[in-house]
């Protein structure tokens, strides 16, 4: 792949200072090297955290859910 295809586009968000300066405190020590960095990191961590918590909640995927009907039509429950 070239540099092209690997090139990551970004986008500005803003906060309010007080918080930038909050985050700034808490990544002391952390080695990140910018509050941009720390901010991307943690939203990737909740918003994974936000899916996983979604997956967990479905009862079955779709290929589960047919192996289901399908072993209710092996045993003639269904049709």
């Amino acid at each position: 792949m070239s540099e092209e295809e690997h090139k990551v586009e970004y986008t500005t968000v803003s906060i309010p200072k007080i918080l930038a300066d909050k985050i700034k405190e808490r990544m002391k020590g952390t080695g990140f090297a910018s509050v941009s960095a720390y901010v991307t990191y943690v939203i990737r961590q909740v918003l994974s955290s936000i899916e996983e918590e979604e997956k967990s909640k479905e009862a079955f995927t779709k290929e589960e859910e047919e192996k289901v009907k399908q072993r209710l039509r092996d045993l003639g429950y269904i049709d």
